[in-house]
């Protein structure tokens, strides 16, 4: 059981789980896993990886709700890339709960670290203004979808830091409607990762509970926020910048399992 000092730290770590999936569409599991893990003082890191699969899915439900009412969601193409990567996220939370979970922590890094380079090399890039799924590139939105599916499931991550970019790529948006957007798909597979894990008993409940109320909190704020950052790269300057800083702490952390 953990103690009143934890839940407090879980209460604040959500709030900033939930400032960050509303301003960026991502970032929500690279800092849940870590906080809960460094900050929290979570013992195990499966445990770790499960609740926070579940508080980021809940949280970005929440910030869907906002983006949604701001009409910066293209459901979709949310809704496309959510099926396929449900499918990729049961293999890959399946195949992750085999792994030692440091080394996990560590694999998630360096993924973090490499898509940080290709979302700050294509910052000036503003995307197609009205940018929609059609025929044309469904086969490309469903292949994204599955792969980062697989992703999400692997690492216990809702994946917005993929799937935002995964939605740039294959549809060519700009980047605050994949930011919108990409919550459909967070919050699939944050449940999907999170059913699977909790079937292994690898959720702490209470933790959860703490943590979603505090990101509903933060939610707000990040939406808000991100309208007003979404002209000029700045949006993705500082979602790549992100990428990198807590990369960086969980390497640093994580290290010694190699």
């Amino acid at each position: 059981m953990l103690d009143t000092l934890q839940y407090v730290l879980g209460a604040f770590s959500g709030a900033l789980v939930g400032f960050t999936l509303g301003l960026v569409g991502g970032g929500g599991s690279i800092l849940a896993v870590p906080l809960m893990v460094y900050l929290v003082g979570v013992p195990s890191p499966h445990v770790a990886i499960g609740t926070s699969a579940l508080a980021v899915a809940v949280n970005a439900a929440t910030g869907l709700a906002s983006h949604a009412r701001a009409g910066t969601v293209k459901w979709r193409c949310g809704f496309m890339y959510a099926g396929a990567g449900i499918l990729g996220a049961i293999a890959g939370s399946t195949a992750g709960k085999t792994f030692d979970g440091h080394k996990l922590l560590f694999l998630f890094a360096i993924v973090m670290i490499i898509v940080g380079v290709i979302m700050l090399r294509g910052r000036k890039d503003q995307g197609i203004e009205g940018a929609a799924c059609t025929r044309e590139n469904a086969p490309k939105v469903l292949s994204f979808g599955l792969g980062t599916g697989i992703f999400s499931g692997f690492f216990g991550i809702g994946g917005g830091f993929l799937i935002v970019p995964g939605l740039v790529a294959s549809t060519r948006m700009p980047i605050i409607n994949a930011v919108g957007t990409s919550l459909i798909a967070v919050t699939a597979f944050g449940l999907t990762t999170a059913a699977n894990y909790a079937l292994s008993g690898l959720i702490d409940w209470p933790l959860a509970a703490i943590f979603i109320a505090g990101g509903v909190v933060g939610g707000f704020g990040g939406t808000v926020l991100a309208k007003k950052l979404s002209g000029k790269g700045t949006l993705t300057t500082v979602f790549a910048v992100l990428i990198f800083v807590v990369a960086a702490y969980m390497m640093w952390k994580s290290a010694a399992a190699f």
